[in-house]
């Protein structure tokens, strides 16, 4: 890979060395803690990239590799040789480029992969892995990774956040994330079962809306103990109407019941509670994220075979954007919004989310997401912002992601922004301070967010 690589001019190129080397602060992602505590080093190049790997995994379906060689039982040499013959014709696709930057970054490797090339680099980057030892750890310290913020449920007990807390030898702090969509599926099968055990976890009988509103408190300030700054939701369906504590209060017990809930019923609660998660997360100075229009396991037969998160989700629907503006409002009317930030999967929104979140205070628009995290789709998002919005305040880059080799997509962002940066300088767009400004939005302005809620607790 060049170092001029995406960079469309001199002047990009001279703006990218501004930041190239700046710190990363990964606010968002689904790396393991396991994995971190234990640091072991990995076996091949196979499982450091496929692993887990849900984009990876769709677009070996598309290009009709065999499940076997996806999520089944092949090796992992099968299956990188399959998904070296994926990457070869996926011209336009964002892997593509984090694959040919992933393979210069880490492994020193500039030969593009396809079917060709992939015995090569099969043993050029094995070789690479044996002699560095490379583990989760040293990739995160590679990346020059100081803040990583992982994705954890209500009911989990934090066990390998609290070693890692202690941990004197990581390079990164790694904090929980409160995420509530477990909480919240309350028409999912086995609800009554996640139930008991946010009970058991958090020492108190769950059996109305008051004593889950409680136990919810309770495991907020076990994870802000935890180091927790950011919480998510990411929820297939947004409530269109508020229910009360006494309509919620009915509609969580059939639930608990396991009795069917009609639509209403279901967004009554769900509004109820979003409206309470939004005020917890005021007082306790957290950051509120909505990950929005998300539809989930689409395709049963994978669901069933491969479990979640195995690359059956894809764009959701449009959210009609007076039903957010209301939850925001009422959380606003209430107490205050706390620092929020909103993301959607289709990006038909991404305008209206922009005005949206000019109109309260404390709300910004979110980087590009999921399948929005592409070359056209991140410039769209900074333009928008920038439009509409305030692109000097822009949270800039995440992962999203399950690879600690996911690093190179802040790579990839920077490359991307400074390139509209330094067009719009060039045209006499913008005239004010373009490094200035590229700082900000790819450490700065995160780094003052996090440091910001820290003070607070």
């Amino acid at each position: 890979m060049q170092n001029n690589y995406l960079l469309s001019s001199k002047t990009a190129q001279m703006l990218y060395q501004s930041v190239c080397t700046l710190p990363i602060y990964d606010y968002h992602c689904h790396l393991s803690p396991k994995e971190i505590w234990e640091d072991k080093p990995f076996d091949n190049i196979g499982e450091m990239w496929l692993a887990g790997d849900h984009y990876k995994w769709r677009l070996m379906r598309a290009t009709g590799i065999s499940e076997d060689k996806i999520t089944g039982k092949a090796s992992w040499k099968e299956k990188f040789f399959a998904y070296a013959q994926a990457i070869s014709l996926a011209a336009g696709n964002p892997l593509y480029h984090w694959t040919q930057m992933e393979l210069s970054i880490y492994f020193g490797i500039e030969t593009a992969l396809c079917s060709d090339t992939a015995e090569e680099i099969w043993s050029k980057a094995n070789r690479v892995i044996a002699e560095k030892k490379l583990s989760p750890r040293k990739l995160m310290k590679q990346a020059n990774t100081v803040y990583v913020a992982t994705t954890d449920d209500v009911a989990d007990s934090l066990e390998y956040h609290q070693l890692l807390k202690n941990d004197d030898t990581l390079s990164a702090k790694v904090t929980p994330s409160f995420r509530t969509d477990n909480l919240l599926l309350i028409r999912r099968a086995g609800y009554r079962s996640y139930i008991n055990k946010l009970s058991e976890v958090s020492g108190l009988a769950i059996t109305d809306l008051a004593s889950l509103d409680a136990a919810i408190e309770k495991r907020l300030q076990f994870f802000i103990q935890s180091g927790c700054s950011f919480t998510d939701v990411g929820m297939p369906f947004f409530p269109d109407r508020i229910g009360s504590d006494a309509e919620a209060d009915l509609v969580f017990k059939k639930a608990l019941e396991e009795e069917a809930l009609s639509d209403e019923e279901y967004s009554s609660f769900l509004g109820r509670m979003y409206l309470f998660l939004g005020k917890l997360y005021r007082k306790y100075n957290v950051v509120m994220q909505w990950h929005l229009a998300v539809q989930r396991n689409v395709n049963t037969p994978l669901f069933q075979a491969a479990g979640p998160d195995s690359g059956g989700d894809c764009i959701g629907d449009l959210i009609p954007g007076k039903h957010i503006i209301e939850v925001l409002d009422a959380i606003h009317l209430n107490g205050g919004l706390p620092e929020t930030i909103l993301y959607t999967l289709n990006p038909t929104m991404t305008d209206q989310l922009c005005a949206i979140a000019g109109s309260f205070p404390h709300v910004r628009m979110g980087a590009a997401w999921w399948f929005n995290d592409h070359k056209e789709g991140i410039e769209e998002v900074i333009r928008t912002i920038a439009r509409i919005g305030h692109i000097g305040s822009f949270l800039g880059m995440l992962t999203d992601s399950r690879s600690f080799l996911s690093y190179a997509r802040h790579d990839y962002f920077r490359r991307i922004l400074c390139s509209v940066l330094a067009r719009w300088q060039e045209s006499g767009e913008f005239s004010g301070n373009t490094e200035r400004l590229a700082k900000a939005i790819c450490c700065d302005n995160i780094k003052d967010l996090i440091e910001k809620g820290s003070k607070a607790e």
